[in-house]
């Protein structure tokens, strides 16, 4: 099946007659100069190649279930006063325009109910689209080694989840103040846990990357996804060497400032898969540090592995109030991904 999507182009939109679209070129013609060292020198533009293309896209099989949008809303808060509003603003998005979705860190359900309708969102997404539940490394490492992850599966039939993301975030801990211990590799522990479940598992970072062996491991795993996480975009070890005392600021500062971009795992990845390697795991997220649909759009395109591209600084920002401004912001990230689409190519594919 395929979904359509009105442009804004087409509604309610009043246009001027001829003799005012010629006095709008004069005017605006000196204020509309291009400067060659401002060109996004990822692309050709090819016009010659495609007329508009209907307001279609191509579903996109994800974890046994379809998106309709090559997008992911990533994992990001849950147990804060807005959390309710975003969370729900976040899924009637996903719902509308055909989206999976991460919850933010669900550590807190594992005890008590405080906050789960904050986060009990399935019955406002639908069950055609993917939702996931979201803990960290550590609190898997420790119900693992308690015998408790049946902890987990209550968790994912309460939320009626499709699986659980895996945020890996041992820098975080280290520099957090109040943050958990890590005994084990985290690879091993995620082995661990796919030996006990049934449920799709999705591994993600927080802010720094993986590096290639990091990747490597984590591709022979039979995971649903990867989520990069990657350097340049929000870091959430960054995050907490703000909340430092100051001569903790200074030693972490120059660690913090070490990861792995998004481009450079894209690029780690097709050299592992062009030269030849087998992965159990072939389905990325592209995150961290994807600013619009171009960025989107140039490294899902640029991917080997099918590839999806996911935001969360630009979708909490909004989704903290109405929901027609998340509507309208995501409606215009659909129509630049389709722009881009009909009328570029990537110069580093040659096509």
């Amino acid at each position: 099946m395929e979904i359509s999507y009105q442009s804004e182009k087409n509604v309610n939109q009043t246009v001027p007659d001829i003799s005012e679209r010629k006095s709008d070129h004069i005017n605006l013609a000196l204020q509309s100069q291009t400067l060659v060292n401002e060109s996004d020198n990822r692309f050709y533009y090819e016009p010659m190649m495609s007329g508009f293309p209907e307001n279609k896209l191509k579903q996109i099989p994800f974890a046994g279930k379809n998106l309709n949008v090559p997008m992911w809303v990533s994992s990001m808060t849950g147990g804060h006063l807005l959390s309710g509003t975003i969370n729900r603003n976040l899924a009637m998005a996903c719902k509308e325009f055909g989206m999976g979705m991460g919850l933010g860190s669900c550590r807190m359900l594992l005890e008590e109910d405080t906050y789960f309708n904050d986060f009990d969102v399935r019955r406002i997404i639908g069950d055609d689209f993917p939702l996931f539940a979201n803990l960290g490394i550590a609190q898997v490492e420790e119900m693992i080694e308690n015998n408790e992850t049946d902890k987990i599966r209550r968790l994912i039939d309460r939320l009626k989840a499709d699986g659980l993301i895996i945020h890996v975030n041992p820098l975080q801990e280290w520099v957090q103040p109040e943050g958990n211990m890590i005994y084990h590799a985290p690879a091993d522990t995620i082995e661990k846990l796919l030996e006990k479940v049934d449920f799709h598992l999705i591994v993600k970072e927080v802010g720094q990357g993986f590096g290639p062996k990091s990747i490597r491991r984590l591709l022979q795993l039979p995971l649903a996804a990867i989520e990069f996480g990657a350097f340049g975009g929000t870091n959430f070890s960054k995050v907490e060497m703000h909340r430092s005392l100051i001569h903790r600021k200074e030693l972490y500062q120059p660690f913090v400032n070490i990861g792995v971009t998004a481009e450079e795992m894209v690029d780690l990845i097709n050299k592992m898969v062009l030269d030849g390697e087998k992965f159990a795991c072939n389905q990325l997220i592209i995150s961290g540090g994807i600013k619009n649909y171009l960025d989107g759009f140039y490294l899902t395109e640029k991917s080997v592995l099918p590839a999806i591209y996911a935001q969360a600084s630009a979708f909490l920002k909004y989704s903290q109030g109405e929901y027609s401004d998340l509507q309208q912001f995501v409606t215009a990230q659909i129509e630049g991904y389709r722009m881009a689409k009909s009328f570029l190519t990537l110069k580093v594919l040659g096509r």
